[in-house]
C-alpha cells in the first residue's frame, strides 16, 4: 500500500508539472479530485501525509508579498459593506448544526463547546481547558450579576449555560440558528435546574432583538457573517447605553479572506464553511461606526490545535458509534466518506491553527462599547451604569470571584452526565 501511495503521489507530481507548463490547471485538478476521491475517501491515506499535504497548502496561502495583502484587504473591507449581513446560512448550518447532537456529545468536551479551548496548563484535559476559556469570556466581557446578557450564536450552549449558573440573579438570552441545538440546551438547562436562561431559534440575518441588554457576546458566529458594519449597527440598537458587545472570532493576523470553491483544493468551504469568512485579526476593527473598540486581545493558535486534536482522538475513539450515526445521517453507503471527512476537518484546522508555532492563525477577543452621552447617563439606573461599567480588561465589580467559583461550579454539573453517555454509546455500538 505505501508503494501504491508513493507511486500515485508521483503521478500527481508529473500531472502537475505538465499542467503548469502547459497552463492546464484543470488537468491537475482532476487528477487532484481523482486522488481526493479514491485513496482519501477510503480511509487509506495516512495521517502524516494528509498533514504534510495540509501544510503544503497554508505555505502556498501565504505567498502574497504585503504590498498584496495591503491592497486586498482595502479592497476587503469596501466588499464587506456592501454585502448582505450573512450569505448561505441554510449550508452552513446543515453541514454542522444539523447533525445529530449525539455527535458532538461524542466528540466535544462536557461543556459541549464547539470553539477554541484554553490550555493554561500542559496538562489540562479537554473538560478543563473548556473551563478555562469559558471563565475567560466573563471576565474579558465584564459579566455580573443582574445584568441583561444576549448571546449571539450560542451553539449547544456552553458559554448561556456557564454565565447563566455563575451569575444566577442575571437574565440570559441565548440566539441559534438550529432547533436541534435549542432543543438540548433546555434539556441541559432543565437537568442543571437553570431557570434565567431563554433560547431563540433564529436565522442571524433575520433576527431582532426586541430588547436592550448589558452585554452581547457572540463566539465564533462572526466568522459567518459578512457585513461587520451593518450588523454592528445592529448590535448597537440592542445595547443599552454604555453597554458592551464582546467578541470571540478565529482570524489570520493579516490577511483576511472569503471561504469560496475555486478548486478541489477548497473542500473546506465546499462541505465544511459555505459562506464563510476567515478575518484578520484587525478587521473588526475597520468598522466602529456605532461601537468603539475597548479592549483586544490575541490568544494563540496552539490553543485552537490542541481543541481539534482532542476532538479528533474523541471521533476516532468513537468510530464504531460514530459509523452509526453517519449511516443514519448521510446513508450507509456515504457513512465512511463523511467519517474522513470529518477527520480532514479536525486534521486541517488543527495543522492551520498549529502553523508558525500558532503565531499565523490564532483567536481575536475584542470588547467594543456604545458611547453613552449626558441624556442616556441621567436616564439610566444605578444597576445599569455599574453593570455597563467595566474597563477594557473586563475584570472589575467582583466578577474574578464568581468565576471562580463558577468554574468549579459548572465543571461539577457538567461532570453529571458524562460516564452515562458514554456508557450509552457503548451499548448503541454494540
Amino acid at each position: 500500500m505505501a508503494l501504491l501511495l508513493q507511486l500515485q503521489g508521483a503521478l500527481l507530481l508529473v500531472v502537475r508539472y505538465f499542467a503548469d507548463m502547459l497552463h492546464l490547471t484543470q488537468l491537475y485538478e482532476l487528477a487532484f479530485g481523482a486522488f481526493m476521491r479514491y485513496f482519501v475517501e477510503r480511509d487509506l491515506v495516512p495521517d502524516f501525509l494528509l498533514r504534510r499535504g495540509i501544510r503544503l497548502l497554508l505555505r502556498k496561502r501565504l505567498a502574497e508579498t504585503l504590498e498584496e495583502q495591503v491592497q486586498h484587504k482595502v479592497r476587503f473591507v469596501e466588499e464587506l459593506k456592501v454585502l448582505p449581513v450573512a450569505v448561505q446560512t441554510a449550508a452552513a448550518n446543515e453541514q454542522h448544526y444539523e447533525l445529530p447532537t449525539e455527535y458532538f456529545t461524542a466528540v466535544l468536551g462536557t461543556h459541549r463547546k464547539y470553539s477554541s479551548c484554553l490550555y493554561n496548563s500542559p496538562r489540562d484535559s479537554l473538560d478543563k481547558a473548556e473551563a478555562n476559556m469559558l471563565a475567560l469570556y466573563c471576565v474579558r466581557a465584564g459579566l455580573r450579576e443582574g445584568q441583561d446578557i444576549l448571546e449571539l450564536g450560542c451553539g449547544w450552549g456552553s458559554l448561556s449555560l456557564f454565565v447563566a449558573r455563575a451569575f444566577p440573579g442575571s437574565r440570559v438570552t441565548a440566539v441559534s440558528n438550529s432547533r436541534t441545538q435549542r432543543e438540548y440546551i433546555l434539556q441541559r438547562a432543565q437537568e442543571l435546574d437553570v431557570r434565567n436562561l431563554q433560547v431563540i431559534t433564529a436565522d442571524m440575518v433575520e433576527f431582532q432583538a426586541t430588547a436592550q441588554y448589558d452585554r452581547i457576546v457572540s463566539i465564533e458566529m462572526f466568522e459567518h457573517m459578512k457585513n461587520y458594519q451593518e450588523l454592528l449597527r445592529r448590535c448597537s440598537t440592542w445595547l443599552r447605553p454604555g453597554g458592551q458587545l464582546f467578541v470571540h472570532i478565529f482570524c489570520h493576523k493579516t490577511n483576511p479572506y472569503h471561504f469560496e470553491v475555486r478548486s478541489e483544493d477548497d473542500w473546506m468551504a465546499k462541505y465544511f464553511f459555505s459562506g464563510g469568512t476567515m478575518p484578520s485579526l484587525d478587521l473588526l476593527l475597520h468598522f466602529q461606526r456605532h461601537l468603539a473598540i475597548s479592549g483586544l486581545w490575541y490568544v494563540s493558535g496552539t490553543h485552537y490545535s490542541r481543541t481539534l486534536e482532542a476532538w479528533l482522538v474523541n471521533h476516532d475513539k468513537e468510530r464504531r458509534y460514530v459509523m452509526g450515526l453517519f449511516e443514519r445521517t448521510y446513508g450507509r453507503a456515504a457513512a465512511l466518506k463523511w467519517f474522513v471527512y470529518w477527520r480532514l476537518f479536525y486534521l486541517a484546522c488543527s495543522e492551520l491553527f498549529n502553523f508558525n508555532g500558532g503565531e499565523e492563525w490564532g483567536v481575536g477577543h475584542y470588547l467594543f462599547t456604545k458611547p453613552q452621552g449626558p441624556e442616556a447617563a441621567a436616564v439610566s439606573s444605578p444597576r445599569r451604569r455599574a453593570a455597563a461599567g467595566a474597563g477594557a480588561n473586563g475584570a472589575g465589580g467582583g466578577a474574578s470571584g464568581s468565576v471562580k467559583a463558577a468554574v468549579a461550579a459548572a465543571e461539577a454539573g457538567a461532570a453529571q452526565a458524562p460516564a452515562a453517555a458514554a456508557a450509552s454509546r457503548r451499548a448503541a455500538a454494540k
